[in-house]
C-alpha cells in the first residue's frame, strides 16, 4: 500500500510543477512586453528619449508615428477637444493663455476688469489691412501699457536700431551650445566633436567678455560663428539625451525671461524718475530767480485794482513750473484781440514763489497783468481747510479696462484724463470778489482768442469743460460707494475750464466735494471720482474743438486736428519741457518760449 501509495503522488507533483512554471512564464512575459514598448523594441530599437541617426530627418518616423495614432483617435475624439489638446501642448510655458482660452471654450465668461492708476506727480515736476506683424507689436504694446503705462508707447516710438544683432546671434549660439555640450561630452565615440564644441565654446566666451556691440567684434568673427553652427549642427545629429538637453535650454530660457522682466521693470522705473523729477536746468532757473528777487526787490510792485474786478476776464493757473506758466500766458495773450482786459492768477506754493514773482514782474506780456499768490499763505488767511499744507497740480490718471478679448481691444480701452486736486476746490474762497473765472492748466498751449468763453450762457451748470464719454460712472462703479449717481454720466476733463463761482457758491460744491473725498479716504483714486460725482449733472459741455488732449502721451493725434483746435493740452507723461516729450508736438509750445532771456540762456533751458 505504501508502494502504491508513493507512485500515485509522482505524476500529481509533476502536474503541478508544469503549472507553475507556465504560471511564471506569462507573469516574464507581461512584463517584457510592455518594457519592450517602452524602450522602442517594436520600431528599429530606437528608445523615445533618443533620436534616431538619420541625415533626412532625425525625428520624421516620430512625427508620422503620433500623426497616425492622431488620426486612428480622429473620429472617436470631438474636434474642439482634440484642437485644444494639440494647442495646449505645444505651448506648456504659457499657462496663463491657455487658461482664459480653455474658459472661453467652455463657456465660462471673463468678466472686464478696470485698473484706475495715477500718472507722476507734477509737484515734483493703425489702419486694419496692414500684415498680421504689425498687428501683433501693437497688441504687444497694449498689454505692456497695461503695465507699465506710457513708458511702452515712448520706448516704441523711440526704438533705436539694433547695434548688438551679432552679438546677440552669437550669445544664442552660445546658449545652444553649453545645452547640447554635457551630453556629447558623456560619448566615447564623439570625442572629437567634444573637444570641437569646447574650444568653440571657449572662443565665443573669450570674444563676448570685451565685446557689448557688433564695432566691438574683432574682424574674423564671422568664421568663428560659421564653426559655431556647424559644430552645433553635428551635435544635434548625434544621438543625444533629449531630456538633459531639454532642461538645459528651459533653464537658458527661464534665466533669459528672468532678465527681461529686470530690464523692462528698471527702464520703467528710470522712465518714471525722468518724468518726476524737475530738470536740472529748471532748478537752475528756480534758484537764480529767487536769489535776484532779494538782491533787487525794485521791481516789487503792490497790487492793483484789476485783481479783484469782476468785470475784466480772469484767468487761473496752479503751477509751480516758471517755464510752463509763462508760455500759457504768453500763448493767452499772442492770440487775444484785446490784452487790455486779461487778468492772470498764478497760484503756487512758497517754493517757487519768490522765483515766480520775479520772472513775472521783469517780464511784460503786453496790456495784461499778472499776479502771483502763494497759495500755502492764502489757505492759512482764508480757508478753514487745514488737510492741505501745499499746492496740489491737476491730477492725471490712466484709465485701463482689462477685457478677455486680444490684447489689441485692451490697448484701445486705455484712456487717460486730467482732473482738479484739492487746491481747486478753494477758488471760491480765494476769489471772493469774482463771479467767473477761466482755469487753464500749465501744460496748455492757446491758438485761439478765448473772449468768447465769457460770452457762455451755460444756464444752471457749474462748470464749462469739455467731456470724454469713453469713461463713464458706469464703468467706475467698483471704486464708487456712492448709490444714487448716473451710471451713464460723462468723465470730465481739465486742462481748459469755465467755472461760475457765483452757481459754484450757491450749490456748495466745495463743501459737497469734502465730505465725498473725506468718505473716500483721500487717496489719489478717490479724488478723481469725488470730483466726477461732486459735478455730476452740473458741467456744460465745451465743444470738442475747444481743446486736444493727449499731446503728452499720444503719437497719433492728426494735424488737422491740432491746427481746429483753441488749445492744445500736453496731458501725460511726456511734456514739452522734458527731454522725454514728443518731438513733433514740441513746435507748438516752444514759440511761445522767450530763447533770449538771460536767466534762460545762462540756465540752459533748452527744451
Amino acid at each position: 500500500m505504501k508502494g502504491g501509495g508513493g507512485g500515485g503522488v509522482g505524476p500529481a507533483k509533476r502536474r503541478w510543477r508544469g503549472l507553475a512554471i507556465g504560471v511564471l512564464f506569462l507573469v516574464i512575459l507581461s512584463m517584457l512586453v510592455p518594457l519592450g514598448f517602452l524602450l522602442g523594441l517594436h520600431n528599429g530599437f530606437h528608445s523615445p528619449g533618443f533620436v534616431p541617426l538619420q541625415h533626412n530627418s532625425p525625428s520624421g518616423d516620430r512625427t508620422r508615428r503620433v500623426d497616425n495614432l492622431v488620426r486612428k483617435l480622429g473620429p472617436t475624439l470631438p474636434k474642439d477637444i482634440l484642437k485644444r489638446f494639440v494647442h495646449e501642448a505645444k505651448n506648456e510655458t504659457n499657462s496663463t493663455n491657455a487658461t482664459h482660452k480653455s474658459q472661453q471654450k467652455k463657456g465660462i465668461s471673463i468678466p472686464p476688469q478696470l485698473e484706475l492708476q495715477p500718472l507722476s506727480n507734477r509737484n515734483i515736476s493703425r489702419d486694419s489691412g496692414e500684415t498680421g506683424m504689425k498687428r501683433g507689436v501693437d497688441e504687444n504694446v497694449g498689454l505692456c501699457e497695461l503695465k507699465y503705462g506710457s513708458y511702452c508707447i515712448w520706448r516704441e516710438e523711440n526704438r533705436e536700431d539694433m547695434k548688438d544683432s551679432t552679438v546677440k546671434k552669437l550669445k544664442d549660439q552660445l546658449f545652444v551650445a553649453r545645452a547640447y555640450f554635457p551630453s556629447v561630452a558623456k560619448m566615447p565615440a564623439q570625442n572629437k566633436l567634444s573637444r570641437v564644441l569646447k574650444q568653440n565654446i571657449q572662443e565665443l566666451e573669450r570674444v563676448l567678455s570685451e565685446s557689448t556691440a557688433d564695432a566691438d567684434l574683432p574682424p574674423g568673427i564671422a568664421k568663428k560663428s560659421e564653426r559655431m553652427g556647424a559644430a552645433i549642427a553635428k551635435a544635434k545629429s548625434v544621438t543625444a539625451d533629449c531630456n538633459n538637453v531639454d532642461k538645459k535650454l528651459r533653464q537658458i530660457f527661464d534665466l533669459t525671461e528672468d532678465e527681461a522682466n529686470f530690464h523692462m521693470k528698471q527702464s520703467a522705473f528710470l522712465y518714471q524718475l525722468a518724468v518726476q523729477t524737475m530738470p536740472k536746468s529748471h532748478h537752475c532757473l528756480s534758484m537764480r530767480l529767487t536769489v535776484e528777487y532779494f538782491r533787487d526787490d525794485s521791481f516789487d510792485k503792490g497790487p492793483t485794482e484789476k485783481y479783484s474786478d469782476p468785470t475784466l476776464q480772469h484767468y487761473v493757473i496752479f503751477s509751480g513750473n516758471v517755464i510752463a506758466s509763462s508760455v500759457v500766458i504768453n500763448s493767452t495773450v499772442m492770440h487775444a484781440k484785446d490784452s487790455t482786459n486779461q487778468v492772470f492768477h498764478v497760484l503756487t506754493d512758497r517754493q517757487n514763489y519768490y522765483a515766480m514773482k520775479h520772472w513775472f514782474l521783469r517780464n511784460t506780456f503786453r496790456d495784461a497783468v499778472v499776479q502771483v499768490l502763494n497759495i500755502e499763505h492764502l489757505i492759512l488767511d482764508y480757508s478753514d481747510k487745514t488737510t492741505l499744507p501745499h499746492l496740489n497740480s491737476p491730477l492725471e490718471f490712466r484709465v485701463s479696462f482689462y477685457n478677455s478679448g486680444n490684447a489689441l481691444a485692451m490697448h484701445n480701452r486705455t484712456q487717460y484724463i486730467s482732473i482738479f486736486s484739492h487746491s481747486h476746490y478753494l477758488l471760491p474762497e480765494i476769489f471772493k470778489n469774482l463771479g467767473k473765472v477761466v482755469v487753464l492748466d500749465d501744460d496748455v498751449v492757446v491758438r485761439q482768442d478765448l473772449s468768447t468763453l465769457w460770452n457762455l450762457n451755460m444756464g444752471q451748470k457749474v462748470m464749462g469743460a469739455v467731456q470724454m464719454c469713453s469713461v463713464r460712472l458706469g464703468q467706475l462703479k467698483s471704486y464708487l460707494h456712492e448709490s444714487s449717481f448716473n451710471k451713464n454720466s460723462c468723465s470730465w476733463m481739465s486742462g481748459l475750464n469755465v467755472i461760475d463761482l457765483v452757481r459754484w457758491r450757491e450749490l456748495g460744491i466745495s463743501e459737497t466735494y469734502w465730505k465725498l473725498a473725506k468718505k473716500m479716504s483721500m487717496k489719489e483714486e478717490s479724488t478723481v471720482l469725488a470730483s466726477m460725482l461732486t459735478f455730476q449733472d452740473l458741467i456744460y459741455a465745451l465743444d470738442s474743438e475747444w481743446i486736444v488732449s493727449g499731446l503728452g502721451h499720444d503719437y497719433g493725434i492728426s494735424i488737422q486736428s491740432i491746427k481746429k483746435a483753441a488749445v492744445l493740452h500736453y496731458n501725460g507723461n511726456m511734456k514739452p519741457w522734458l527731454e522725454l516729450g514728443i518731438h513733433k508736438y514740441k513746435v507748438y509750445w516752444k514759440k511761445f518760449l522767450n530763447r533770449e532771456n538771460r536767466f534762460l540762456n545762462e540756465c540752459n533751458v533748452n527744451p
